[in-house]
C-alpha cells in the first residue's frame, strides 16, 4: 500500500513538473521556429513552415550584432562576479566560524539582513556616480557580488562547521599562517559547496535582467537579458524573434543545471547536514 501511494505521488510531482516547465518550454520553442504572422497569434499550432536559419541570423545582427557583445559582457560579468564571490564568501565564512565574538554577531546580522532587505536602487546609483563607477561593468561586478555575498557566507559557512578545529591546529604548528592555513588546507576541502556555490551564483548573475538594466545602461554594455528588448517596441513585438532569443539566451543556463544538477543538490545537502 506505501508503495502505490509512493509511486502515485512520484507519478503526480512528474505531472506537475512537466505542466510547470516543459509545457512553456515547449510553446517557447514552437514559437521561436515560427514566421512573425503566425507566431503573433501565440499559440500552441504546428509551425507552417521553418524559419530557423532565418530567425536564427536575424536575432544574431540584430543591432549590428549586439547579443554577440552581449555575451561577452555577460560572460565577463559572470566569470569576475563568481570569482569574487567565492573567494570572499569562503574567507569570510571562514573566520565568522571559527572566531565567534560580538564582532562575528554584528556581521552575522549584516549577512541576514543582506538576504531580508531588499536592495536599493537609487542610493545605490548615487555610491556608483561618486565613486565613477556607474554604466562600467566593474562597478556591475560590485554591485552583483555585493547582492550575492550574503547567501554564499552562509552555504560556507554551514560546510564549514564540519571540518574539525583541530585540522586548524595541526596546520599551525607545522608553521602555516593565516592566508596559507585557509588556500592549501581549508579551501580545498571545501570543494563541494563551492562548486553549489559557482554554479548557483552563475545562473543567477547571467540571468540577472534588474541590475545590468539600472547599473550598466547602453547597448555596448548590454548584456543578454537586456537583448529582449530589440524585438519589442511601443508599436508591436516580433514575438518569433524575441523567443528564439530567449531560448538562445537559456541554453548556457539550461546546460549547466542538466548537466551538474546533482553536484548542487550535494554540495546543499552535505553542507545543511554538517551544519
Amino acid at each position: 500500500m506505501r508503495s502505490f501511494k509512493r509511486a502515485g505521488a512520484e507519478g503526480l510531482a512528474l505531472l506537475l513538473a512537466t505542466v510547470i516547465f516543459l509545457v512553456p518550454f515547449s510553446f517557447m520553442l514552437l514559437t521561436a521556429v515560427k514566421d512573425d504572422i503566425q507566431s503573433a497569434d501565440l499559440d500552441f499550432a504546428w509551425p507552417a513552415n521553418w524559419p530557423i536559419v532565418r530567425n536564427f541570423a536575424e536575432v544574431i545582427q540584430a543591432r549590428d550584432y549586439v547579443l554577440l557583445r552581449a555575451y561577452v559582457n555577460s560572460t565577463i560579468l559572470t566569470v569576475a562576479s563568481v570569482a569574487l564571490i567565492v573567494i570572499a564568501a569562503a574567507m569570510a565564512a571562514f573566520v565568522l566560524q571559527r572566531r565567534a565574538g560580538r564582532i562575528g554577531a554584528v556581521v552575522n546580522f549584516l549577512v541576514l539582513a543582506g538576504l531580508i532587505i531588499p536592495p536599493a536602487i537609487v542610493p545605490t546609483i548615487w555610491l556608483l556616480q561618486a565613486i565613477g563607477l556607474f554604466k562600467t561593468l566593474p562597478g556591475l561586478i560590485l554591485v552583483e557580488v555585493a547582492f550575492g555575498l550574503a547567501y554564499a557566507v552562509l552555504l560556507f559557512r554551514a560546510f564549514i562547521a564540519a571540518i574539525p578545529r583541530e585540522l586548524d591546529q595541526a596546520a599551525m604548528i607545522d608553521g602555516c599562517g593565516g592566508l596559507t592555513l585557509f588556500f592549501k588546507v581549508i579551501f580545498p576541502l571545501l570543494r563541494p559547496v563551492t562548486i553549489t556555490v559557482i554554479l548557483t551564483s552563475s545562473v543567477a548573475i547571467f540571468n540577472d535582467f534588474v541590475n545590468p538594466l539600472y547599473f550598466l545602461p547602453g547597448d555596448d554594455n548590454a548584456t543578454v537579458q537586456v537583448t529582449l528588448y530589440n524585438f519589442q517596441s511601443q508599436y508591436g513585438t516580433q514575438w518569433n524573434l524575441l523567443f528564439m532569443d530567449i531560448v538562445l539566451i537559456t541554453i548556457p543556463p539550461l546546460l549547466l543545471f542538466v548537466f551538474f544538477n546533482r553536484k548542487i543538490v550535494a554540495g546543499m545537502t552535505a553542507g545543511a547536514i554538517k551544519g
